[in-house]
């Protein structure tokens, strides 16, 4: 199955963490006491203060920020006193404080409640942050200090936390430039610059380009198939967008749309799936070509500069795939068998459009409503017959939350004192089993047109042990909002999408480490995603399926027989998923593996011939995103990293099968799984990590059979 997708706010500092119970370096504020970001936030946690947070502050703040860590990070860098671990390493790790609460707050405001100032702001912002970065890690005093310790790291008697910490900020260092030459650097420097701006750029085409995609249409027989409330929702935007009489169908993020499911009408399911597919590249002031073009190029360039073939091999040198060619040989072994099953697939589609006489060969905007018809023949449901089972408060408390009890022994207390950015978010306390707070987590589950696609989970306190900080961990969903007094009732993936999106959290609420540059999820982005792709596991588990899967209206259990009908067809569609996953992550390589002077002009004609070298180019199956629109690569953190969904579920499949070996859903397993684990953030090799918890390598075995490869 395709996993859900994460983007993980990063701050824009690369230094430590948001608020400091520890001593600072922080030189005198000239921040207005008005502004919220002149102290740490007071609230629990040092949560942040939202009800004081407005557009006016982020400026002034970003600026005092940038010039409180520059002067930090002048003294860290002119020490006369030898370079220690104290001195130079621990006091990089505490600069950086109000740089870190601001970016924070910012990249939450950009990514869930976003508006034009914001985004003026943040294009703004894009080129003199990475100049600021830039500045810091290629500081040749503090490189000098850094490379002094880094050498003699094995005798300087430290922890294996605080040497691996001395080993990671030489890394991070050498990698971003530290000993390049002067020219080189100037070099580096202008194209950070403009790489920051691209990627602001396609950012917000992306979001604005969404919005203008919606579909229009100008009956509601147009949109049969969908339940009267939808299609009320749908006039209701169309109001809103000044629009009346007509009913407007937004597109979410990726290519396939909810509507391609359901809408009667092959017309406008052709309408619809055409919209979304067109985004960014059919003209405007949105259209991402020209963008796309000039950030393969500028990437390829600059790992050219810091010694790299092509930006993929300068990404992946320092994930736990470490090469192309490790990337490459997992995405072609799942390619053909993956093409495979998706035409036999096709071929059951097309045997269901001709036995209702269609007279019509299956197209890719059929396969949504034909293979909920195929589904239906062969398991005898479909899948809007679990929508009245799945009501949101049930799958988050009784399910998620339960599932976590279960397994850890935490429990969660909803508090409604604390302020939040939008009135959709809930706050929840976090208790360890002793009963003592473990941390804050925070719920957003609605779309808005103001809010990126997708769902991602952010720490807006990471847990140190050094700063003194516990965490405050926050999960977004991408839900459609019901009209007002009526329930929300998720799809099957959108409830595996909570689970996982709270595997995330959990990794960032159990961090139990000494350094902010370990923090929860701060590993390598190929294996950021196996713990939450882990916690999936539990959403079918039947104790925990059982506890919140009850109808919304009677409180009834999902009956034994839907139950089993769901388990039964776990891999239909296999073949869909793998295939349209596949294809966005080779479209990801195929980019990124270009070398300055193999960029193309053309961008789909690129596009298409990739997919075909590729044997994904399959016309029924498009690519879960298309280059313009995919963010995850060209705006959200996962350029040549798309690939690390598959590469970190090997490991959760792995996982899944040790669980069941070992007793299944067990406080004895899950205190296994935080303490050689979930707790260990970033402090050794993830890979090391996972033997620790496994006791062996992962095997892919178990991989191929939850994806039904297994035969081809």
């Amino acid at each position: 199955m395709i996993r859900p997708h994460i983007l993980l706010v990063a701050a824009a500092s690369a230094a430590s963490t948001l608020a400091a119970a520890a001593p600072t370096l922080a030189p005198a504020s000239m921040l207005e006491a008005s502004n919220p970001f002149a102290k740490e936030s007071i609230l629990p946690f040092h949560y942040p203060a939202w009800d004081k947070i407005r557009n006016e502050h982020f400026a002034p703040a970003f600026e005092e920020a940038m010039r409180q860590e520059a002067l930090e990070i002048e003294k860290i860098a002119n020490n006369k006193a030898a370079p220690t671990f104290e001195n130079t390493i621990v006091a990089m790790e505490r600069s950086g404080q109000l740089m870190n609460r601001v970016s924070t707050a910012f990249g939450t405001l950009k990514g869930s409640y976003t508006n034009p100032t914001l985004q003026a702001l943040d294009k703004e912002l894009a080129p003199k942050l990475s100049a600021h970065n830039d500045a810091i890690r290629l500081n040749p005093k503090l490189y000098a200090r850094i490379k002094s310790l880094y050498d003699k790291r094995t005798k300087l008697g430290l922890d294996a936390e605080s040497q691996y910490l001395i080993d990671r900020y030489h890394t991070d260092f050498v990698r971003a430039g530290a000993q390049l030459s002067d020219a080189d650097k100037a070099k580096l420097k202008a194209m950070n610059g403009e790489l920051a701006a691209l990627s602001t750029q396609f950012a917000q085409n992306v979001l604005n380009e969404a919005n203008a995609s919606a579909l229009v249409v100008d009956t509601r027989v147009e949109l049969a198939g969908m339940s009267d409330k939808q299609i009320d929702a749908a006039a209701a935007e169309g109001k809103k967008r000044g629009l009346d009489g007509k009913f407007v169908i937004p597109v979410v993020n990726t290519t396939q749309q909810a509507g391609l499911s359901v809408l009667t009408n092959r017309a406008t399911r052709e309408k619809l799936l055409a919209a979304s597919l067109s985004r960014g590249s059919r003209g405007g002031e949105f259209d991402n070509r020209e963008v796309v073009l000039k950030l393969a190029k500028l990437r390829a360039e600059r790992a050219v500069l810091l010694g790299y073939p092509n930006h993929a091999a300068y990404s992946l040198a320092d994930q736990t795939a470490k090469d192309t060619g490790a990337v490459n040989q997992l995405l072609a072994e799942f390619a053909k068998p993956a093409v495979n099953n998706a035409r036999k697939e096709a071929a059951e589609i097309q045997k269901a459009i001709d036995a209702e006489n269609g007279g019509f060969k299956a197209a890719a905007h059929d396969w949504g409503f034909y293979s909920d018809k195929v589904r239906a023949a062969k398991y005898a449901f479909d899948a809007g017959q679990l929508r009245p089972y799945f009501e949101l408060n049930r799958v988050l408390v009784d399910g998620v939350f339960f599932a976590a009890n279960k397994e850890f022994g935490i429990t969660f207390k909803e508090r409604k004192d604390l302020p939040t950015y939008v009135e959709d978010v809930r706050v929840f306390d976090v208790f360890d089993v002793d009963g003592k707070q473990l941390a804050i987590f925070t719920f957003d589950p609605y779309a808005r047109a103001n809010k990126r696609g997708g769902a991602w989970a952010n720490a807006w306190v990471p847990q140190s042990k050094l700063m003194g900080t516990k965490p405050v961990i926050a999960n977004n969903l991408n839900v459609a909002k019901p009209a007002a007094g009526e329930p929300t009732l998720l799809t099957y993936d959108e409830v595996r999408t909570t689970f996982h999106e709270f595997g995330h959290a959990l990794h960032g609420m159990f961090s139990d480490v000494k350094y902010p540059r370990f923090s929860g999820s701060r590993v390598p982005r190929d294996y950021v995603e196996f713990p939450s792709q882990v916690n999936e596991m539990w959403m079918a588990w039947p104790e925990v399926l059982a506890n919140y899967a009850k109808h919304y209206q009677t409180g009834a259990p999902m009956p034994k027989e839907l139950l089993d009908k769901v388990q039964a067809s776990q891999q239909f569609n296999e073949g869909f998923r793998t295939t349209e996953y596949l294809a966005a992550s080779l479209l990801d390589q195929a980019w990124h593996q270009l070398s300055p002077n193999q960029i193309p002009t053309d961008v789909l004609a690129f596009e298409a011939d990739a997919l075909k070298k590729a044997g994904v180019d399959f016309a029924l199956v498009p690519p879960r995103y298309r280059t313009t629109y995919f963010s995850h690569t060209f705006s959200g953190g996962y350029s040549a990293g798309y690939y690390g969904y598959l590469w970190a579920e090997k490991l959760d499949a792995d996982t899944v099968n040790w669980f069941k070996e070992h007793g299944g859903l067990t406080r004895k397993n899950g205190d296994h799984f935080r303490k050689t684990l979930l707790s260990r953030g970033g402090t050794l090799d993830a890979m090391q990590m996972y033997r620790n918890f496994s006791g062996r390598d992962a095997q892919v075995r178990p991989l191929l059979e939850r994806r039904g490869l297994t035969g081809e």
